[in-house]
């Protein structure tokens, strides 16, 4: 099946160059070997020039480390790098794992490249890699979008209000992009390939947890159990929501201890499955009903594009003056000086010493999981805006915090929820202390669910952690 032309973008429009030794695909966003249609472009435009495919990735550490990420980030990356170098051989593409930057990589083998495929991400920092790439790579460049349904500006080409502008949108058109991603057989294997290049500076990404020991990294926040990275383990996941949970999702999504989460951000934000492949099986499953796959569609297409849209069109999408819309900072800086009941500094905030037993109980899953369901994370963050000395610094406790212990943390849709905390894709509320006319959320929302049973559920896994 046909890649959709939307999804395509020619960067740098020369011929593919004649006598190179292979074609290049930087795999940098769309970490994964199924559903990727970057991937599978590739595999087209090497097999039409009669050349091997040889796919690259740059690895971040020390100074040069990616912005916030600790040892936590880098065990589910590399867990993730290493199942799609595995599938990669199976498939006769060969993997080269460098430490560099991806600009520097990508940059450095096009040399000898006939044409070099990108996939595409929105945040400032992969921007600026693909900006570097196309003004120094040599070659014809070719990016691919496929982390998202609807490609972002066949989408909308501006920063849209709120869920409920872009919702319509993104419905007309999602069929048209909700198709399977048909695996290209390879026909000319890259066996030998690096040897023959005489690359000698890979790193081996058959052992992950090896390789994190060998890596510059801030140790502080370590790994978690209750994840492991990879396609793999994402398809594995899905599955069992699939089988056991996804009956009643829209009734049970809002219920902390039901158990009904995917459990899909973290492999989604690190690219270890599309949106395409889980909309798909969504459509399919069995024994649930159209609340359940609208409920979810919603989450997975408009929730998390809605973030891609604004990453993309914010130029300081994590700086308070810039993220927050005018409104929300007027009424916030008007209530700057109202009395809070508790302030907390950010080291209690992350070590949950605070008087909220269950927001403890949040930040405790958050802080030894690294994850925490979605109900939970709005009132985590209302509070935290509730208890730091001005709305600028709780903006600034929130997103470090986030970034800092979430799996998908710096991701488009950490940026966007941390700011609808302070009232992005929102309108103005009545209006109170502190919280102006911002949306506030009291300790009654609690009430909602059973939080008994989700402190349970919370000291099962801290204590599988543990274990």
């Amino acid at each position: 099946m046909a890649i959709q032309p939307a999804r395509i973008r020619v960067l740098n429009d020369v011929k593919p160059r004649e006598g190179a030794g292979y074609v290049l695909y930087l795999m940098q966003q769309a970490m994964r070997v199924p559903f990727n249609p970057a991937l599978e472009l590739a595999i087209e435009e090497a097999n039409r020039l009669k050349l091997p495919l040889l796919v690259c990735f740059g690895l971040l550490d020390g100074a040069n480390g990616f912005p916030e990420a600790n040892a936590r980030h880098y065990s589910f990356l590399l867990q993730g790098l290493a199942d799609a170098a595995a599938a990669l051989e199976k498939r006769g593409i060969a993997f080269l794992l460098r430490r560099a930057t991806p600009a520097e990589i990508a940059i450095d083998l096009s040399a000898d490249a006939a044409l070099l495929v990108l996939d595409r991400g929105y945040l400032a920092i992969q921007k600026r890699w693909y900006g570097e790439i196309e003004r120094e790579a040599q070659c014809r460049i070719v990016q691919v979008e496929g982390d998202v349904v609807v490609p972002l500006e066949t989408a909308s080409t501006k920063h849209e209000y709120a869920a409920r502008t872009l919702r319509p949108k993104l419905r007309k058109l999602w069929d048209d992009y909700l198709e399977p991603v048909e695996p290209r057989q390879v026909d000319h294997p890259a066996e030998g390939l690096i040897k023959r290049l005489k690359l000698k500076d890979g790193l081996d990404a058959s052992d992950p947890e090896k390789l994190l020991a060998k890596l510059a990294l801030n140790t502080t926040v370590g790994p978690v159990k209750r994840f492991r990275g990879g396609y793999t383990e994402a398809a594995g996941h899905l599955k069992r929501f699939l089988e056991h949970a996804f009956a009643g999702y829209g009734a049970g999504r809002n219920k902390p201890e039901a158990g009904a989460a995917s459990h899909m951000s973290p492999y989604l934000h690190f690219g270890h499955i599309s949106p395409v492949e889980i909309a798909l099986a969504i459509r399919a499953a069995k024994d649930a009903d159209d609340d359940d796959r609208s409920a979810y569609l919603e989450e997975l297409i408009v929730r998390r594009e809605l973030a891609m849209n604004h990453v993309f069109h914010t130029q300081g999408y994590d700086d308070y003056a810039r993220a927050v819309p005018d409104w929300a900072r007027k009424t916030l800086a008007e209530h700057a000086d109202d009395p809070r009941p508790k302030l907390y500094s950010e080291e209690e905030l992350a070590e949950g010493k605070t008087h909220d037993h269950y927001w403890n109980v949040a930040m405790r899953e958050m802080r030894e999981t690294g994850y925490m369901h979605n109900q939970l994370r709005m009132y985590w963050g209302k509070k935290i805006l509730e208890w730091s000395p001005s709305p600028e610094e709780a903006f600034a406790r929130t997103l470090r915090l986030n970034n800092r212990y979430f799996l998908d943390g710096r991701d488009a849709n950490s940026f966007t929820n941390v700011a609808w905390i302070f009232g992005l894709h929102d309108r103005p509320w009545q209006t109170r202390q502190i919280f102006g006319s911002v949306r506030y959320q009291s300790e009654n929302s609690l009430r909602k669910f059973d939080a008994k049973g989700y402190e349970r559920a919370v000291t099962r896994l801290c204590e599988a952690e543990e274990g």
